[in-house]
């Protein structure tokens, strides 16, 4: 199956393109890794594709003494391969190499992985865990855990786009332990859970649910999701 026809506004720059998506028939277009194939299975039907990938406001990397701010329309690709700067550990680019297959990983980009907020992506659960925040084009700073409200909802408004994402650095004595369960690599997830220790700092969190990413207290899940936890707090130390 073919997408249903749309038409294509490239931006100049980000004014551009609020301006544009505030149209309530437009969407954004940056790696196109998942929007692509609901465009075929006409899952959606915009009237109009907003490509953002190439502005630049969105593929800037800001790192200070407390975080590194990545650019949503920064691809998996550079993350893996070191183009960011570490925030400890090599977590980012750890999470970012196990993302599906080289091939997803040059095009797909972090923004819109937490736009398209499915349940089984990488991103949401720990960028959760590590306690990111998302930077909107209206000023907004949401912590992830406000972010992600749902299965592929998130809580940007109307004509809002996601600019960057905030991710502190870790400690001089931090443990983080990451799991996931696939069928095979570079397959969906069936669960996967992510886990911080940070001095004061403590967070556990399961995603592939079927929602947003959960937040563990002291109960520990039953099933494959508590054996992914268990794993992930045993890597974590």
């Amino acid at each position: 199956m073919k997408a249903a026809s749309f038409d294509l506004a490239y931006p100049v720059d980000l004014a551009e393109a609020t301006a544009l998506l505030a149209r309530a028939d437009s969407r954004a277009l940056a790696g196109g890794q998942s929007l692509g194939p609901m465009l075929n299975f006409r899952l959606v039907r915009p009237s109009l594709l907003v490509p953002i990938a190439g502005l630049a406001a969105l593929r800037g990397v800001e790192e200070t003494a407390q975080s590194v701010t990545i650019g949503a329309c920064v691809t998996h690709a550079a993350i893996a391969d070191g183009l960011v700067p570490d925030i400890g550990l090599n977590v980012l680019a750890r999470v970012a190499e196990g993302i599906a297959y080289r091939a997803v990983r040059n095009r797909g980009t972090i923004g819109g992985s937490l736009c398209h907020a499915d349940p089984a992506a990488d991103w949401p659960t720990t960028l959760t865990a590590l306690g990111a925040d998302a930077l909107t084009s209206r000023g907004r700073r949401i912590p992830m855990q406000n972010f992600i409200r749902g299965a592929f909802q998130t809580a940007l408004q109307p004509g809002e786009l996601l600019v960057a994402v905030a991710v502190p650095k870790l400690g001089a004595g931090a443990r983080w332990g990451y799991v996931k369960a696939c069928r095979k690599p570079g397959e969906f997830a069936h669960a996967m859970a992510a886990v911080l220790i940070d001095g004061a700092v403590r967070r556990a969190v399961i995603g592939a649910t079927g929602g947003a990413p959960q937040m563990v207290g002291d109960a520990m899940p039953g099933g494959l999701p508590g054996v992914v936890l268990a794993r992930a707090l045993a890597e974590a130390g």
